[in-house]
């Protein structure tokens, strides 16, 4: 596993607020936690954190919940990470060792770092909305961990 449960759940939770967005209405957390299958505490403390890092809005309420604030989609995937777990993925020895540099390099360092600076390109040039598509149902269970039978849009359409 290359990125952690936070920045997962975080980038999951944009990307169905956004699939939502059609619907011009806030997502609350309850739904997104049952429609993802990820834990509602868990996600609703990333959810508040983006709020206060300005990539959501947040209204309380009972027509309340989260809507994507206006740059959130073209914000690149790596200030995603950034914000959520820091830039350590790309500065930190894989195999943990604390003097691992280019003059003091673990076994692993000159083959991770071209690995590291290929997935760095692809954060910084992968947008949230780059990884957006139309078809609700499938999208949906591509960033859910169970199948999602539909059954949910339609009783909402």
């Amino acid at each position: 596993m290359i990125f952690s449960k936070t920045f997962g759940y975080a980038l999951r939770g944009i990307l169905y607020i956004a699939l939502m967005q059609d619907e011009k209405r806030f997502v609350q957390i309850e739904e997104m936690a049952q429609k993802l299958g990820v834990p509602r505490h868990f996600l609703g403390k990333i959810m508040k954190r983006l709020v206060k890092e300005g990539m959501l809005l947040s209204v309380k309420g009972p027509y309340g919940g989260y809507t994507l604030s206006d740059a959130t989609l073209q914000m690149p995937l790596l200030r995603l990470e950034d914000l959520t777990d820091g830039l350590g993925t790309f500065n930190n020895c894989v195999l943990r060792l604390r003097a691992c540099n280019a003059t003091n390099p673990c076994p692993l360092h000159f083959q991770m770092e071209r690995i590291k600076g290929d997935l760095r390109r692809v954060m910084e040039t992968t947008t949230i909305a780059d990884l957006l598509h139309k078809d609700k149902k499938e999208f949906i269970n591509s960033i859910a961990t169970y199948e999602f039978d539909g059954s949910m849009l339609e009783n909402e359409n």
